[in-house]
């Protein structure tokens, strides 16, 4: 069974999983129930995960046939092997994210849910209404990369955790923590690096203006 998290945590991972299906003026957002968010959230869950063994069975396929359909030479063996070794590190990643969408109704069930509700619903919101300014406080720190070049769901985290620096009061250390840790579950290897840095630069650039 899941354990006990706070209540802010399973706000940060349900915003940033339902953030690109949530949309709308405030007034909107208040009438969003935490089913809906949660709907949201497992159907980004699924979709990832979807995308995930399609890529995979493709990676086996193409090893499959290097292995298979042409002459088994050591460059063409070593070319089939990596290919496999992807597709079983991304059907273990797939597996991984069903885990969590099959076990994120009954995390929220065992938090505060009205808690969960209304921080889910003032991050989005807040990253709704300053997407704009959140967007060019990170190109200001990215470099050697465009924002919108970076997987969707680093660029989420990163606004997440923008968002709650600027506008929510959130400590720093915090934030950037709790990036890192959605990072971990959600972005590749070295996502979660890439991410970290480029939040402590972001915090560094704001000390110094």
């Amino acid at each position: 069974m899941p354990s006990r998290q706070q209540p802010r945590r399973i706000a940060r991972e349900l915003a940033l999983l339902s953030l690109s299906q949530i949309k709308g003026k405030a007034e909107k957002l208040d009438k969003v129930e935490l089913n809906d968010l949660t709907l949201a959230a497992i159907r980004a869950l699924t979709s990832e995960v979807q995308d995930s063994l399609e890529t995979a069975s493709s990676e086996v396929k193409r090893g499959h046939n290097q292995l298979f359909q042409y002459e088994t030479k050591a460059t063409t063996l070593e070319s089939a092997k990596t290919m496999i070794k992807d597709a079983l590190t991304l059907t273990q990643d797939a597996i991984n994210r069903l885990a969590n969408a099959v076990e994120f109704p009954e995390i929220i069930q065992l938090a505060s849910q009205y808690e969960v509700r209304e921080y889910a619903i003032e991050l989005i919101g807040t990253i709704n209404r300053r997407r704009q300014e959140i967007d060019q406080q990170l190109e200001a720190v990215l470099k050697d990369w465009q924002l919108k070049r970076l997987a969707k769901i680093d660029q989420d985290i990163l606004r997440l955790a923008v968002a709650e620096i600027l506008f929510l009061d959130v400590p720093e250390k915090v934030a950037i923590n709790e990036a890192v840790e959605l990072a971990k579950r959600y972005s590749d290897d070295d996502g979660y690096r890439f991410i970290n840095g480029v939040l402590r630069r972001f915090v560094d650039h704001l000390k110094k203006n």
